[in-house]
């Protein structure tokens, strides 16, 4: 039997699993924002247990790592939809936010990250000498 592959298919189905699609969304969908100094990130993790989950800081890359039991074996399953297994997603966080104070909160299946804004990349103020040693205040 002669098949016939397609390129462009095998490119559409990759992406669809690895990206998700509006019927079936990636594995850990999120969202983020930013209100004042601190940035938000919301990741939808369903079903995990709070045991399970992992968040690792190397440099600015912050993984997350879940996991949810593989079903049982001697189940006749009709649908099987969620990921099994192990599953993470990495965010590429900028230079200008403090790792070292991440706050995390796990609640009714979301993942809550809270990332400061560094201080060093907050607005500051500049004093500036004159010829005759008056001081004045101008914005950075």
């Amino acid at each position: 039997m002669l098949m016939r592959t397609d390129p462009f298919r095998d490119l559409d189905r990759l992406t669809q699993q690895v990206f998700g699609t509006p019927a079936r969304p990636a594995v850990m969908p999120m969202d983020a924002w930013r209100e004042n100094d601190e940035f938000f990130v919301e990741l939808d993790l369903p079903g995990i247990e709070p045991d399970s989950l992992e968040l690792d800081v190397e440099r600015n890359v912050l993984t997350v790592r879940a996991s949810r039991p593989e079903l049982d074996s001697d189940r006749s399953m009709i649908a099987a939809e969620r990921t099994r297994g192990v599953f993470s997603r990495q965010l590429f966080l900028g230079e200008n936010l403090d790792t070292d104070a991440i706050r995390a909160d796990y609640r009714d299946g979301v993942l809550r990250l809270r990332i400061p804004v560094s201080e060093k990349a907050k607005p500051r103020k500049i004093e500036i000498s004159h010829h005759d040693h008056e001081r004045q205040a101008i914005s950075a």
